[in-house]
């Protein structure tokens, strides 16, 4: 394998807290070791458009606190097609850019993987994801962080859903995960979960209902994740108010508030670990890897286990909840 002069760096898909200090981590990493280093703005769609710039280590200055990303993000069906992919190849050899290093969640490591199958192109991928759904590391960039966020948010909704003696679904992100909802119901004290991994409808609802609510306290909340599978927090307030119409009913969807905000400590040092560690294995002629993190260890995953496998919900968990929750 040629010698890596140039590595690029760029982020895709939905942003997380944590992608800055990676960018900064990838970037002095690279410089440290001798490297010229590029920023592609605007993800896969800046490598077809050319939105590339030349980072010494100015340009990650003070950046390592931001939420987003500097780099922008976008998504990009060009990337999707052959002819996409090959502007972007095009556009790699006219940077002299010798490695990628991507950052983003499944979607981002499904495009790394099929270009570089079809080009031969080193690419390192980071897990940057506030869904926590990556196979293969125990922990995404961004996921602490916008769960201490849903855990401010729904103790701020508990002083209120007390002082009302309400029954509150909170609406949290998670479209195919219920990580957020679950680890924010443990501990935010939360009644109950409802996640995609598990069958909810009728059964689970009638039992949170008549076995969960209301016997020893004056206020219920329960943490939905947005997935088509639940139905999302509307349909539960519905379906309680048409089916247990003696409940008093409130609605809080969280939104975007959940992707932005300052990382936390934790997700600052993960996300510095895994750049420096994606600088290293380049180094070390790895390709087609995500690196992750597994018992504070930083481990290499193939992009085909990482994308292929589904990351399962620890069932431990959801019995910690229900066994606290009475």
């Amino acid at each position: 394998m040629a010698a890596i002069k140039t590595i690029g760096i760029l982020t895709s898909g939905g942003d997380a807290p944590g992608m800055n200090a990676a960018i900064r981590a990838v970037t002095r990493a690279s410089i440290f070791n001798g490297l010229r280093v590029k920023g592609i703005y605007r993800g896969y769609k800046g490598l077809i458009t050319d939105e590339i710039k030349e980072f010494k280590t100015q340009d990650v200055s003070n950046i390592i606190q931001q939420g987003g990303t500097i780099l922008k993000t976008a998504r990009c069906d060009e990337f999707r097609t052959p002819e996409g992919r090959r502007q972007a190849y095009e556009t790699l050899k006219k940077e002299e850019i010798d490695a990628l290093v991507v950052i983003g969640g499944d979607g981002t490591l499904t495009g790394a993987r099929q270009f570089t199958s079809e080009y031969d192109f080193p690419i390192v991928g980071l897990p940057g994801t506030i869904d926590n759904d990556i196979w293969g590391t125990n922990f995404t960039i961004g996921y602490d962080t916008a769960l201490n966020t849903i855990l401010d948010a729904v103790d701020k909704v508990r002083d209120t859903a007390s002082s009302h003696e309400r029954l509150f679904f909170i609406e949290v992100m998670g479209r195919d995960a219920g990580f957020l909802a679950l680890n924010g119901a443990i501990a935010s004290g939360a009644e109950a979960a409802i996640i995609p991994e598990i069958s909810t409808e009728v059964d689970q609802l009638a039992e949170l209902i008549e076995h969960g609510f209301r016997k020893s306290k004056n206020s219920s909340i329960v943490l939905v994740a947005e997935s088509e599978i639940t139905g999302g927090a509307m349909h539960y307030a519905e379906r309680v108010k048409n089916e247990y119409p003696g409940y008093d009913v409130r609605v809080v969807i969280l939104g975007h508030v959940q992707r932005g905000g300052s990382p936390t400590a934790y997700d600052r040092i993960l996300a510095s670990r895994l750049g420096e560690a994606a600088v290293e294995a380049l180094l070390d002629g790895q390709r087609n890897v995500m690196m992750g993190i597994n018992n504070n260890l930083i481990v290499a995953v193939p992009f085909t286990k990482a994308i292929k496998n589904d990351k399962p919900i620890d069932p431990e968990l959801l019995k910690v909840l229900r066994t606290l929750s009475i």
